[in-house]
């Protein structure tokens, strides 16, 4: 008999946005999370962590329903404040010493 899949867990990127308040959609510690989280590094850090991402880039955050963010389906394998804590702490890792204006000419 074949194992049921668990799913998929949303991971939009104001869960691990260092700019935005808990009221606006952070999920991790702000000492976790990352200065404007782009999807292409969500999607990266996931790959890395082995969880299947599937990039979703014309979704908007519900509460936010006017900014197109996009979002990133990853596999459940756990709790989704540990899953986005990991993701954030691969893409700081990824980035490294990258300074912020490099980050910001690339917008």
């Amino acid at each position: 008999m074949m194992m049921k899949d668990k799913g998929k867990l949303v991971i939009w990127p104001a869960y691990i946005d260092q700019t935005k308040p808990r009221s606006s959609g952070r999920i991790i510690a702000r000492k976790n999370a990352i200065k404007e989280p782009r999807l292409n590094e969500i999607k990266e850090a996931s790959r890395q962590l082995g969880l299947n991402p599937e990039v979703e880039p014309e979704k908007a955050y519900p509460k936010f329903w006017w900014e197109v963010s996009g979002r990133v389906l990853v596999d459940d394998k756990g709790p989704k404040s540990v899953i986005a804590k990991q993701i954030a702490l691969a893409i700081r890792k990824t980035r490294g010493h990258e300074t912020p204006s490099k980050a910001e000419t690339r917008r």
